[in-house]
């Protein structure tokens, strides 16, 4: 039998102890009203009888309750299980009865036969009869509890079985939200290579070789849902690298990151996405020289992230706009799976510029690795 579907030994002995001290005391009791004296003599005799009376199922727990597990686990017919059970309480109830008036044979021998003794057989037949419906009660409660063992282990067992295929189906969610940013981030790139290999060859060659350190950073972290801040700093800058050798003097890109944010847990991928779009929107649309700005800073235990553009804005009507484009859909998507209910995702007009603001809770790997680390702040 399974060991979650048993009941510690000590456990049995100390139930099998309490009530077998309870009913000597009740014995004591009524053989003292009955007689208006004490019956001092008698009470080592109440206890052995009382002990063994109870350590008798004691011993036997483990038995009966493994043929009702395993009767329950072969999944017989309600029929096939009351003829092993009405065998099994039978065998129970004489194996006790026996060994009962075994240690009433040695106490008579002590204290001699009374006058009015009916003999052996009788006696013990008047015994067997008389406890019978206890005996029967007994084995059937260990009979339930046995059942209701295996009920609480199995119902355990699908609690965790279903845990455990929500979080797999999460993790594929939130994998699959995550693949989807790759392809929208190759396809811009390849076609500004593609654009620069006839005009600027160098500028294509070199925007390969970052395109494929890019692409060697992303894969070794791509089934890692979150990252330290740090290493999405690295991933941006590299892409920033890729951006700037298209865009030239057009693009200059400032970091400023508190150095007590740098451990904190970020969504792996989730600072590019939202730095294209600012570039996208913010840069690519006009001839002026522009800039981007990614803020990190810790407000108590929460970490804001802020994307800020020098594009020209859009009216209140548009912003919820954004939403429509795969890479913010898939952003708030990513934010709701680990953060549900714990994150805000806003975008708002500057004075001169745009600005996404990204709010998840302050978390790190291990709080006591933190270490001052210098600003990540200038040109990219």
């Amino acid at each position: 039998m399974n060991q979650r579907a048993r009941i510690p030994g000590w456990l049995l002995f100390v139930i099998a102890t309490a009530f077998a001290l309870s009913s000597t005391l009740q014995a004591y009791w009524l053989d003292h009203l009955k007689h208006d004296a004490g019956m001092a003599d008698e009470l080592p005799h109440l206890l052995a009888l009382n002990f063994l009376y109870w350590y008798i199922p004691a011993l036997l727990a483990p038995v009966i309750m493994a043929l009702a597990t395993r009767e329950q686990l072969r999944r017989q017919r309600w029929r096939v299980q009351v003829l092993v059970h009405i065998g099994g309480a039978l065998a129970y109830s004489i194996v006790h009865t026996a060994a009962m008036m075994v240690l009433r044979a040695a106490l008579l021998q002590q204290t001699g036969l009374p006058q009015n003794f009916p003999g052996w057989w009788n006696y013990t037949l008047m015994q067997y009869l008389t406890q019978l419906d206890w005996l029967l009660m007994t084995y059937l409660f260990l009979v339930g509890l046995a059942h209701a063992l295996i009920y609480r282990r199995e119902s355990e067992a699908r609690a965790l079985s279903s845990a455990q295929l929500e979080t797999r189906l999460v993790e594929a969610q939130l994998q699959a939200l995550q693949r989807q940013l790759h392809p929208h981030f190759l396809f811009n790139t390849l076609n500004t290579i593609s654009g620069l290999i006839h005009t600027d060859p160098g500028a294509a060659d070199t925007m390969i070789d970052r395109l494929g350190d890019l692409l060697r950073m992303t894969l070794h972290t791509s089934i890692t849902q979150e990252v330290p801040l740090k290493d999405e700093l690295d991933v941006l800058q590299k892409y920033l690298e890729i951006e700037q050798t298209r865009f030239g003097n057009r693009l200059r890109v400032s970091l400023h990151i508190q150095p007590e944010t740098l451990d904190a847990q970020v969504p792996n991928l989730l600072l590019q996405p939202l730095v294209e779009n600012a570039i996208r929107h913010g840069i690519a649309p006009n001839a002026r020289a522009g800039w981007i700005e990614v803020h990190g800073n810790r407000d108590h235990d929460h970490l804001t992230l802020q994307i800020r553009d020098s594009g020209d804005g859009l009216p209140p009507d548009r912003l919820m706009a954004l939403n429509r484009g795969v890479g913010l859909e898939n952003t708030r998507a990513r934010l709701e799976h680990l953060y549900p209910g714990e994150f805000q995702f806003t975008f708002s007009n500057l004075d001169r510029g745009f600005c996404v603001t990204v709010r998840i809770p302050f978390q790190v790997e291990n709080i006591e690795q933190l270490a001052e680390e210098p600003i990540r702040a200038g040109a990219a």
